[in-house]
């Protein structure tokens, strides 16, 4: 639980020891913005690996592996804004199945994004890419 939200807290807690220390309730509230962007609540609800994939093969639907803090995972999620719905997330740190199936194509290595469409993976796909085959499908 730390880790997925230990980005966040460590910038919350930059803005109020800035507040603290002299800064302006500006510098806490863009500290408190930035915090916000880099939790998991910006993400879609995980699920675990397996639900994902049952219900990938059900659908069709694309399964986006991710980690929380990881810029290339923020970045994949601002750029696919509301299409991002159109998949199922899984949080690899929440779910060792789904880090085992993103070593399994990665090298070994625990690379996120890494996406699953239509059985084929892709790690660390471009966003504008991949928001193009949501919209499609």
């Amino acid at each position: 639980m730390l880790r997925r939200w230990g980005q966040a807290g460590l910038f919350l807690a930059l803005g109020a020891l800035l507040w603290i220390i002299g800064g302006s309730v500006f510098s806490f509230l863009a500290f408190a913005l930035l915090a916000a962007f880099v939790s998991p609540l910006v993400f879609p609800r995980s699920m675990p690996a397996a639900e994902a994939q049952r219900r990938s093969a059900a659908d069709g639907r694309a399964i986006v592996y991710w980690r929380p803090g990881c810029p290339f995972c923020l970045r994949l999620r601002a750029v696919l804004g509301i299409t991002s719905r159109r998949a199922y997330w899984v949080d690899i740190w929440q779910d060792p199945e789904g880090a085992a199936a993103v070593r399994a194509v990665a090298d070994g290595n625990e690379t996120v994004p890494t996406v699953m469409l239509a059985g084929s993976p892709h790690v660390n796909p471009d966003p504008r890419w991949l928001r193009s085959r949501l919209r499609a499908g």
